[in-house]
């Protein structure tokens, strides 16, 4: 029984030397120029880089990893695996150096690990030589270009002394609602989401075999954990080949993600709900006639809201190319979780709730039939709630009422809470933040759960997400969900951007705490800036009952997020209150 992903790709190396593991398109485009390695290869590489760390002495220590996307970090990560070196990947300064967040946060993950060696390619290490007046931390850290470990090195590599309780890497949270916290993912739980992930999605033998192992493409970040647990490691589990491409090829040209699928053909391919809003935007009919969708089944969507009127126009625009409603995947999970918590069920369409705040809430397959099978109908219920699916094998969700450690019945909205093999070890360092979050008791139920912080309830054992509970707007007594006034709010015009809307409160005084709400504006309808504030005021009003303090539109792209697209409330409610929003047509009214 493997105990670790390195004695799995010991086990490919030697079964399946010759097959690709993974595909790399170096300009994002599928007739552009192409590097993959195989998995003997990947193998040799991984051990060449094991063996440079152990002859160091570096086992046990953390290295922090910046590569630019491609083959060359995964080479790094599962050199750091086979070392028992602690991986902490990070976002290279390329392009960046200027960038003060970058660069502080850099800082701020190289001093939190610990790290005693930075692996990277050779044009990330020729620039941190550059840095040493922003990196003065650097003084006192190895660098080393991987690519100039040689092959030779492979022959004295010493297999780990590795437990399911090693640490095998520290996955640091994107930070949307506190500053990043290193979580401690152990190879017992990487293995464990890995078995997960495979179930929930469908990656039996007869499907790889079907598919003739080409199972993933993805374009997303290797540094975030949806990349890099999802399409990157589940590939390595299993033995399959993975198509991979630039984040930033994508964003420059999504119609690249839709082509790579059509031209290899993977089962399982997804990202954040603002991916599908960008396809939509670019889907013309050139693009959609020489599109095959068809064998795409697992189209995975989470890491920040899921929006059924996404779901529904990707459908409707991408049917023309073979798209299947039944590929839609909404699915939850998190850092502290490994990654995947529930997903939707394979081959069936995703599940809508027609209300989310109250034990009455309907629950609706989108299956074509019933009450959501007219069109009009279909439109009416963009503004549902979308079910995450349900919980992997082993794992436990229960919604819980944090404040007096309660199960809540079901249909109740309360805090998402967590059980199972691939619930993380803690937080780095931080045994205050470990104990608050990993080790929450539920009366009436055995073991430790982990708190995720994140809002929902339970509907026939599926799960929908709702907010954070640490975004959660009390106003005159009501509690509001963010997003809900963010949905609205895009409804409410053509020109909002979809998931670039951030809803938050402020104090006003006597009148208690009041609702803002920030909008990026699509640039053509300038003109048009009354109007659309007019409009969100009055879709506000009459979904929610609620008079908005204040109105913002903002330039595209000025919103912060977090590195995986969520919405950084607080940010934006800092920069609304500092007077720092990119406006469009003047300063905020306050």
């Amino acid at each position: 029984m493997a105990r670790s992903l390195v004695d799995l790709l010991t086990t490919h190396a030697s079964r399946q030397p010759d097959r690709t593991a993974y595909r790399y398109l170096v300009t994002g485009d599928c007739d552009g120029e192409i590097q993959d390695i195989s998995y003997g290869r990947l193998a040799e590489r991984s051990r060449a880089v094991a063996a440079w760390l152990q002859e160091r002495g570096l086992a046990g220590s953390r290295a922090m990893l910046l590569y630019p996307p491609g083959i060359e970090f995964i080479c790094g990560y599962l050199g750091c695996l086979s070392a028992g070196v602690v991986a902490v990947p990070g976002l290279p300064p390329l392009g960046r150096s200027q960038n003060h967040r970058a660069l502080l946060r850099m800082k701020r993950l190289i001093a939190d690990a610990d790290a005693k060696v930075i692996l990277g390619s050779r044009e990330v290490i020729a620039a941190l030589a550059t840095m040493s007046e922003h990196l003065p931390e650097l003084a006192e850290i190895t660098c080393v270009a991987t690519e100039d470990i040689p092959d030779e090195a492979a022959g004295s590599w010493r297999e780990p002394d590795l437990t399911a309780d090693s640490v095998a890497f520290l996955q640091y949270t994107s930070g949307s609602t506190s500053a990043p916290r290193g979580v401690m993912v152990t190879h017992g739980n990487l293995l464990d989401n890995e078995r997960v992930i495979t179930e929930r999605m469908g990656h039996t033998p007869d499907v790889i075999e079907e598919y003739d192992h080409e199972l993933f493409v993805s374009w997303l970040p290797v540094y975030h954990d949806m990349g890099l647990i999802g399409p990157v490691l589940n590939a390595a589990y299993l033995g399959v080949t993975a198509t991979l491409f630039s984040p930033l090829h994508f964003l420059q040209r999504p119609e690249r993600w839709l082509t790579a699928i059509s031209r290899y053909r993977p089962h399982t391919s997804g990202g954040p709900n603002f991916a599908y809003e960008l396809c939509l935007k670019h889907a013309t009919p050139d693009l959609l006639d020489g599109l095959d969708l068809s064998r795409w089944k697992v189209a995975f969507n989470g890491a920040e809201p899921v929006r059924a009127a996404t779901l529904r126009r990707f459908t409707e625009t991408f049917g023309a190319a073979g798209f299947r409603r039944e590929a839609l995947y909404p699915c939850y999970g998190l850092a502290e979780a490994t990654l995947i918590v529930t997903g939707s069920s394979v081959h069936a369409p995703p599940t809508l709730a027609t209300a989310t705040a109250t034990a009455t809430a309907t629950a609706t397959s989108t299956d074509g039939t019933g009450p959501h099978a007219d069109a009009a109908e279909s439109r009416s219920a963009d503004a549902a709630a979308v079910g995450s699916g349900r919980p992997g094998p082993g794992i436990t969700v229960v919604i819980a009422d944090p404040e007096r450690q309660e199960e809540l019945p079901e249909g109740e909205v309360g805090e998402i809470w967590v059980s199972g093999a691939s619930v993380a070890k803690g937080y780095w360092r931080n045994a205050l933040a470990t104990r608050q979050t990993f080790r929450a008791t539920l009366r009436g139920r055995e073991g430790r759960f982990l708190r995720t912080g994140d809002l929902g309830f339970l509907r026939d054992g599926e799960l929908f997400v709702t907010g954070r509970l640490k975004d959660l707007m009390v106003i005159d007594g009501r509690n509001h969900y963010p997003q809900d006034l963010e949905l609205s709010a895009e409804m409410s015009h053509w020109a909002l951007r979809p998931g670039c809307t951030a809803a938050f409160s402020v104090d006003g005084g006597r009148e208690g705490e009041q609702p803002v709400v920030v909008a990026e504006t699509a640039p053509e309808a300038a003109g048009e800036a009354e109007k659309i504030i007019d409009q969100i005021r009055g879709a506000i009003g009459e979904a929610h009952g609620l008079p908005l303090r204040d109105v913002v539109l903002v330039h595209p792209g000025t919103i912060p997020k977090t590195s995986s697209g969520k919405i950084q409330r607080r940010a934006s409610r800092a920069a609304y209150l500092d007077g720092t929003l990119s406006l469009v047509g003047g300063p905020a009214t306050r």
